[in-house]
């Protein structure tokens, strides 16, 4: 399977190029379930994903992202909380980890970007949100919740890549493994973006926080490989 084209990002601490004001225009750089862009759909255009729980409302502008691409961000991801969408732990990024996280940047305007924030904050989309502190600073913490942290690790194109996470960190909070449907989705979007096999998406998987020691990567390749799941001839 074919990936996206690879994109490297700059950190903000080797450049002078940012913005003076907030772009209209960002890189949503997704490392959850919105790397399947079926996924990210649902929170673009309205609907209840496959094997989620809760209608999303969508954004204000409803159309797909303009370009998407291959990236990886620096620090981890782990799995934690329970989430009410999918049930199980949800996935969450710590910049302060080692290593990279895979993801996928969906280019969006900033209004896209605020209404799947907002979405993901369980709030009510349809006010721009205010990335002048996570612009300058990296990040910026509007709200106690998960999900309500903004996070900046840099420049893709010139353009900011902004992501959202949970104001704690990987060691701060107990795991919890992720659900099946989770996982197929998050396999899914490995597998689109980066153009991963089936097999290493599930090493990767199984190996993070909170989801080693209860998914192997045996299991989740077989979830992965089940009818219906991304690696299944007849599924998508």
């Amino acid at each position: 399977m074919t990936g996206d084209a690879g994109g490297v990002i700059t950190p903000l601490g080797r450049t002078s190029a940012l913005p003076e004001r907030p772009p209209d225009r960002v890189w949503y750089a997704a490392y959850g379930s919105n790397m399947d862009l079926g996924r990210l759909m649902h929170y673009i255009a309205g609907g209840t994903p496959p094997g989620g729980a809760r209608a999303c409302p969508g954004c204000r502008d409803p159309r797909p992202p303009e370009r998407s691409m291959a990236v990886v961000l620096p620090g981890g991801l782990y799995f934690a909380t329970e989430s009410a969408v999918w049930t199980g732990g949800r996935a969450f990024y710590d910049p302060g980890e080692p290593g990279g996280t895979p993801a996928r940047a969906h280019l969006l305007t900033a209004a896209q970007f605020s209404d799947i924030a907002a979405q993901e904050m369980y709030r009510t989309p349809g006010a721009d949100l205010d990335l002048t502190e996570v612009l300058t600073h990296g990040r910026a913490r509007l709200g106690p919740g998960r999900y309500e942290t903004l996070v900046c690790p840099g420049l893709l194109e010139g353009l900011p890549v902004v992501t959202f996470t949970a104001p704690w960190g990987r060691a701060d909070v107990p795991g919890n493994p992720p659900s099946a449907p989770y996982l197929r989705h998050l396999a899914a979007g490995l597998m689109q973006a980066h153009g991963w096999s089936a097999a290493r998406a599930a090493g990767y998987l199984a190996g993070c926080a909170g989801a080693r020691g209860t998914w192997t990567p045996e299991a989740v390749l077989a979830l992965l490989r089940a009818p219906g799941g991304p690696a299944d001839s007849s599924g998508y």
